[in-house]
């Protein structure tokens, strides 16, 4: 079974395996410079027009591998080389223009952006096109068209313009790290920090200076993953790896359920903190409704500080679909409970790196959550939480959940709030669509993975909120 979408993801998958290879043996500084002739070992290019350029984009793959630029405090970062062949967005006119003698497009053109050459074709000025459309939709032959790269395709906060030399430019003050553009650039030009150097150094040193204890905080989503093994499988697989504890994230979500639903009560009005995407997107394009966000932290983050207060010496690796939650973990509030995150792609390359063939081991069971901190993985899972929350604390509130899937949707909520008309009392904001199981850094996507997750909060021993937090 083919364990990721795109080969892509398979390529970048291949220089984290390369890259945590040679990062458990710690010989990483002097041979990570021999990955690209590792993974292009003859003279013939595999994917590019020649095999030095192919061996410079994977370089700078190798790059991003061992924690990319740091001075860009983005997660989500650009390798320039590897962005050059899509092609320019904007209105273009295609051969299907006629030469016609209307000349619609040029009359209804209002800055002079329409020309024609020798045989009656229009063209563009792009330096005087303002995109407003007009020539498209005036052109009788449908012979301008509008032509959107997939990474602003992707971007619906608008984050991703071009530079001077036509590669994806990020606008870090718009960017919400929900990695959308990671996953849809078909090059593979755009893509995440890793910190699965970082990871690998943790577990070594704990087990070198019998340190404390490291977990790994798997979130609730993994249960749509490594379809082509068993779910405790992956859960052995972890152990395998060094990890000392492996806890549900789904835990973090049960404890977030029990003090939002009574926040929301107090309050009258909230929308959801969980997704660190949709908490950043308030903060930068609707600061006058910071106000409403819950004052929680995240599931990760909460379950992170209960961890730690626990257990001092612990370290937390949470690992899962998301590249927004890197980025959370670097925030000064987040920091002290969360030493790294991983995502479900170098979570496969960490057990490929180890030669660990995870259908091969035993199962071992995980049973920390209920069925509510579950499903947070998938969208509406949080509200339904909130409702059994509320009901077992035996408060008297009715939620109206407006539950946005999707960045898109979260804006019309957010815009509705804006101009008090939204009808409703709780914002439910998923970045992804299908909430978490549509994370940029999950193996695979598809709706299937709504029923795996489902399922998965099923089979939870705890059915009750309270009963997996008092266990």
């Amino acid at each position: 079974m083919r364990k990721f979408d795109t080969k892509v993801q398979h390529l970048k998958y291949k220089v984290l395996r390369e890259v945590a290879r040679l990062a458990w043996n710690d010989t990483l500084l002097e041979n990570c410079i021999d990955i690209p002739k590792t993974i292009v070992p003859g003279n013939e290019p595999t994917m590019r027009c020649c095999v030095y350029k192919e061996r410079a984009i994977l370089g700078e793959r190798v790059k991003l591998a061992i924690g990319g630029d740091k001075k860009n405090p983005n997660i989500i970062q650009v390798i320039e080389i590897a962005c050059d062949e899509c092609p320019v967005s904007g209105y273009e006119v295609t051969n299907a223009c006629r030469g016609c003698l209307a000349h619609r497009c040029e009359d209804v053109c209002k800055k002079g952006a329409l020309s024609f050459d020798e045989n009656h074709v229009a063209h563009i000025d792009k330096s005087k096109c303002v995109e407003c459309g007009a020539c498209a939709k005036v052109c009788p032959y449908t012979a301008i068209v509008k032509r959107t790269r997939p990474c602003q395709n992707a971007c619906k906060v608008k984050a991703i313009s071009m530079n001077e030399q036509k590669a994806a430019l990020i606008d870090n003050n718009k960017c919400i790290r929900c990695g959308a553009c990671v996953y849809q650039c078909p090059f593979g030009a755009i893509s995440d920090r890793s910190f699965i150097v970082d990871v690998i150094e943790i577990i070594k040193k704990s087990k070198r200076e019998a340190g404390g204890k490291v977990y790994a905080m798997v979130a609730p989503s993994i249960a749509s993953q490594f379809k082509y093994a068993k779910h405790g499988q992956v859960i052995t697989g972890l152990r395998k790896l060094g990890f000392d504890k492996v806890i549900e994230a789904a835990l973090g979500a049960d404890l977030v359920a029990l003090a939002e639903s009574r926040e929301l009560a107090e309050k009258g009005f909230l929308t959801s903190s969980c997704c660190p995407a949709f908490v950043t997107y308030i903060n930068s394009a609707f600061p006058n409704l910071k106000e409403f966000v819950s004052h929680n932290p995240s599931p990760m983050a909460l379950l992170g500080k209960v961890i730690k207060e626990r257990d001092p010496e612990a370290k937390v690796i949470f690992v899962g679909p998301c590249t927004a939650k890197k980025g959370e973990a670097q925030r000064e509030e987040v920091k002290p409970y969360v030493d790294a995150v991983i995502t479900f792609e170098e979570l496969q390359a960490l057990f490929d790196s180890r030669d660990i063939d995870i259908t091969l081991l035993e199962e071992s069971g995980l049973d920390d959550a209920s069925y509510y901190g579950r499903i947070f993985a998938r969208s509406g899972g949080l509200s339904e939480a909130v409702v059994q929350a509320l009901d077992e604390q035996n408060i008297d509130f009715e939620v109206k959940p407006v539950i946005c899937d999707g960045i898109e949707a979260c804006r019309m909520a957010l815009l509705k709030k804006n101009k008090n008309i939204l009808d409703g009392n709780f914002i439910e904001g998923m970045a992804c669509i299908g909430g978490c199981i549509g994370g940029a850094g999950c193996l695979t996507h598809g709706e299937k993975n709504k029923t795996e997750v489902d399922k998965y909060g099923h089979e939870a021993k705890d059915k009750k909120i309270s009963d997996a937090v008092n266990n």
